[in-house]
C-alpha cells in the first residue's frame, strides 16, 4: 500500500504548528516568570551549584526525607533567598542548590547551617561547581555562534546541491526541529525545573545535522524520480520518493533512539538532559523529513506551476547518490 503525505498535508502541518505554538506560549510564560524563554543552567548565567547528600552511615541521619521548606528557611537566613533548590535522590536525601557565586567561607557557612538544621552531610560526596557570570556569557555566545555557523553552512550546502526552493523548505524543516526541541525544553523548564546548559547547544547542532541528512536523502530521491518520470504528477513523485525512503528513515531513527534511551536511563545526571534533547530532536527530525519537507515542496510547486525537473539543475549523478544513500 502506497502511503501518501501530500493528500493529508494540512493535517501534518497542523500537528507541527500546534506543537510549536505550545512551545512558543511556554517560552513567553517562562520569559515573564523566570526572565528567560528557557531556564538557563549554571553554564550560561554563572553562579555556584552545591550538591549535597546526607551521610546515611550515621545513626538516624536518614530517617526521613529532606523537607524543602526547611532548606529554604536556612538558605534565606544566609541571605540567599533567590537560590534554586531541589531535593534529589530516590530516598530524597540529597540536595542541589544553585545560588550566586559563593566564596569558600560562604559555602562553608551554608553547609554548616544546613547540617545543623537537617542532618550531617557526607563531606566526601559534596560537589561544588562555580562559573563566573563573564565565563557564562562567553560560553553562551560561543555556543550561539557555533549554531549560526552550522546553519549558514547547511544553508549554503543545500542551496548549491538543490534548487532554491528545495533548500528553503529543507531549512524550514530544520527550524521546525529546533523549535520543537526548544519548546519541549521550555515546557519542561516550567513544569519540572529542567535547565539548559552547554551540552544542550551541542544537542541542537547534532539535531540539525541529523535532520538535514534525512531531508537530503528524500530530496535526492525526488529529483531522481522526476528526471526519470518527467510526466508524472508532482504529488505522485513526492509520495513515491517518501515511500521508497520511509523504511530507511524509520530504521535509522529507531537505531539512534535505542542508544539514546539507554544513555537517558543509565548515563547518569550529566548526560540525561543531553540524551533527552537528542531524542526529542531526532523524532522531530524524522517527522519533518517525512511529513513536512516533501509536502511543502509539492505544495509550492503545485502553486507556482513549476515542474520538479529543471534542466538547469539536472544532475545525472544524483540518482546513483540517492540510491546508494537510501539503501544504507
Amino acid at each position: 500500500m502506497k502511503f501518501s503525505v501530500t493528500k493529508q498535508r494540512s493535517r501534518w502541518w497542523t500537528v507541527s504548528a500546534t506543537v510549536i505554538l505550545i512551545g512558543l506560549i511556554s517560552a513567553i510564560v517562562s520569559f515573564f516568570s523566570l526572565g528567560y524563554p528557557l531556564k538557563p543552567g549554571l553554564d550560561f548565567v554563572g553562579g555556584t551549584r552545591l550538591q549535597l547528600e546526607l551521610d546515611c552511615t550515621l545513626p538516624n541521619n536518614c530517617d526521613r526525607p529532606i523537607q524543602i521548606g526547611q532548606v529554604r528557611q536556612v538558605v534565606a537566613e544566609q541571605g540567599l533567598e533567590n537560590s534554586s533548590i531541589q531535593v534529589v535522590g530516590e530516598e530524597r536525601n540529597g540536595l542541589s542548590i544553585r545560588s550566586k557565586v559563593l566564596d569558600t567561607q560562604k559555602r562553608t557557612q551554608l553547609i554548616d547551617a544546613l547540617s545543623a538544621e537537617i542532618g550531617e552531610f557526607d563531606r566526601s560526596q559534596i560537589r561544588i561547581d562555580t562559573v563566573g557570570p563573564t565565563i557564562g556569557r562567553q560560553i553562551f555566545v560561543a555556543g550561539l555562534l557555533s549554531l549560526l555557523v552550522a546553519l549558514a553552512g547547511i544553508i549554503l550546502y543545500v542551496s548549491i546541491r538543490f534548487q532554491f526552493d528545495y533548500a528553503l523548505f529543507a531549512i524550514v524543516a530544520l527550524f521546525h526541529d529546533v523549535l520543537v526541541t526548544l519548546g519541549v525544553f521550555s515546557v519542561l523548564g516550567l513544569v519540572a525545573g529542567l535547565e539548559i546548559d552547554s551540552l544542550f547547544l551541542v544537542a541542537l547542532l547534532t539535531i540539525i545535522g541529523f535532520s538535514v541528512n534525512d531531508t537530503v536523502v528524500i530530496y535526492d530521491r525526488i529529483r531522481e524520480k522526476s528526471q526519470r518520470n518527467p510526466n508524472e504528477s508532482i504529488a505522485s513523485l513526492v509520495d513515491s520518493a517518501v515511500n521508497e525512503t520511509l523504511t530507511r528513515s524509520i530504521n535509522t531513527t529507531l537505531t539512534s533512539l535505542l542508544s539514546l534511551v539507554a544513555i537517558l536511563l543509565f548515563g547518569g545526571e550529566t548526560l540525561k538532559d543531553f540524551a533527552l534533547a537528542l531524542i526529542v530532536g531526532f523524532i522531530s527530525g524524522a517527522y519533518s523529513s517525512i511529513f513536512i519537507a516533501g509536502s511543502l515542496l509539492e505544495w509550492w510547486r503545485q502553486r507556482t506551476g513549476k515542474p520538479l525537473t529543471d534542466p538547469k539543475f539536472a544532475d545525472s549523478s544524483g540518482g546513483s547518490d540517492a540510491t546508494s544513500t537510501a539503501s544504507k
